[in-house]
């Protein structure tokens, strides 16, 4: 069975560098807008493992929802359905997005979005279109009312594991808590001190959530 990577935005494959578990293919955020994963589910015969980081775990659960009978698994990792703040929604400002757009540019993603000290390097800077094309992705993308829509039809049966951490600024926790009310039965995990880049901080127990969806 496959398993296939979906980056966060602006993220380098490097941010998997600690991960040990088998993929096919860890897919960018530009090739996630020029809909690749898309492609690659549609090519296979049995179906996907999905691991879907930030802007990733957006495109997991986009593809979830387009794609239900060929996901065979999720790997949420400090996923959201919606990005943006909203009437009775934890999420980011308009400033704090420009913010981030900002500090990547200026510091080349070392350190501002709380990637720890020794491991390896998570962010690039990428050409201004397609940063600005990803960041237009999180700024419009609501996936809340066809998710439920989606949970209600019964159509996706799959196991699923939710990570998110307790102190991250960028996906607020309270996502987690809508994520697990959209999967019943899903496996959240509550990392605490942690930031955002949790691939780095936690690649043992994401290696062992893919594992068991992949025996």
């Amino acid at each position: 069975m496959k398993t296939f990577v979906l980056n966060g935005w602006a993220a380098s494959e490097h941010a998997w560098d600690l991960c040990m578990f088998p993929r096919e293919r860890v897919f960018g955020y530009v090739e996630q807008l020029d809909a690749k994963p898309e492609a690659a589910l549609r090519g296979t015969d049995d179906g996907a493992v999905l691991v879907g980081w930030s802007m990733g775990g957006s495109t997991a659960l986009r593809l979830a929802l387009e794609f239900p009978e060929k996901i065979r698994g999720l790997v949420l990792v400090a996923a959201t359905a919606r990005m943006m703040k909203a009437a009775n929604w934890a999420g980011m400002s308009e400033r704090r997005l420009a913010a981030l757009e900002l500090g990547l540019k200026m510091t080349n993603g070392e350190g501002f979005f709380g990637t720890p000290e020794g491991k390896p390097k998570v962010y690039m800077v990428d050409c201004d279109r397609n940063l600005k094309r990803g960041l237009e992705y999180l700024r419009t993308t609501d996936l809340r009312l066809r998710l439920i829509d989606l949970m209600a039809s019964g159509k996706l049966h799959c196991p699923v594991r939710i990570f998110q951490s307790e102190r991250d600024g960028i996906v607020r926790p309270e996502n987690a808590k809508f994520l697990e009310a959209v999967f019943p039965g899903s496996l959240v995990e509550m990392i605490p001190g942690a930031e955002h880049a949790l691939p780095v901080t936690i690649p043992d127990r994401i290696d062992a959530a893919v594992a068991e969806m992949t025996l």
